[in-house]
């Protein structure tokens, strides 16, 4: 069986710099990263960097890429709302494309079904001149809350260059895991996020969760195993994991390195 490919989540390490990830990425044996593109308010630990305004910044990215040839699969943030205007995207997918990315994560807030269609062919339609495709990541405070949900979604827009972001803990927050592990081959899946947590979980920390601390693979509830026998074999893995309660005992790479050991603890031989 071939090796999964293993890709390391800006939010495991948040306290680090887009080139720093690719560096750290490099040294615990993953072969792609899931950056920001620029900090972000919601998540605190991230330092001050901007790629898309700073030339210095974006040059440092693609140089700590070079270096160790670790390969952005997946950048952030797209987050559409009902205001969006898709065309305020062009200069994140610019830079997106400046760095080899595939495909651009969407969060989708815009409760307006027909608007959110529109505006999702739209930024898709951006998006593929610059060589990029959308993964949509259902998310249960969002509009789109669960894989099938998501997957109805992308039927709406017609389009095939609309993929999906398949995040455990999303599934396990949702209404609805168990008919999401059963469409977890669906071929829209284009990558999986790893991590774990207590069975059941205060709904008013489930974005706190999501962003600031979740479990390593182990730690939890969650049935890692049926998730990862239920992806198709080629669906590269994200290590997803932020651990806020960590982040002052352990630097970067030790965090990084224990939540990758945890993933491949579940991961065929």
């Amino acid at each position: 069986m071939a090796e999964r490919r293993l890709s390391l989540d800006h939010i495991t390490v948040t306290d680090t710099t887009p080139w720093q990830l690719a560096e750290i990425a490099a040294e615990v044996g993953c072969a792609g990263i899931c950056p920001f593109l620029h900090s972000m308010e919601v998540l605190p630990a991230l330092p001050d960097y901007d790629l898309i305004r700073d030339p210095a910044a974006l040059r440092a990215t693609r140089n700590a890429l070079a270096a160790t040839g670790v390969k952005i699969d997946l950048i952030y943030p797209f987050t559409m709302a009902g205001r969006t205007n898709p065309q305020d995207f062009a200069p994140a997918l610019e830079t997106g494309a400046a760095l080899g990315a595939p495909r651009a994560n969407v969060l989708c807030y815009d409760r307006d079904p027909v608007r959110r269609t529109e505006r999702l062919i739209e930024l898709a339609e951006l998006a593929a001149t610059f060589d990029i495709a959308l993964a949509i990541e259902f998310y249960l405070p969002s509009q789109i809350r669960t894989l099938r949900e998501t997957i109805d979604q992308i039927e709406r827009t017609g389009r095939s260059d609309i993929g999906i972001t398949a995040d455990l803990l999303h599934i396990m927050r949702g209404p609805e895991p168990e008919q999401s592990f059963a469409l977890l081959k669906h071929p829209a899946i284009a990558i999986a996020q790893i991590a774990d947590g207590p069975a059941t979980i205060n709904p008013d920390t489930l974005e706190w969760e999501a962003g600031i601390q979740r479990l390593l693979p182990g730690q939890g509830a969650f049935n890692i195993p049926k998730f990862i026998n239920a992806l198709n074999a080629n669906t590269p893995l994200s290590i997803e994991i932020p651990q806020q309660n960590n982040i002052t005992a352990q630097n970067p790479k030790q965090r990084a390195q224990n939540a990758v050991n945890a993933a491949m603890g579940f991961l065929p031989d």
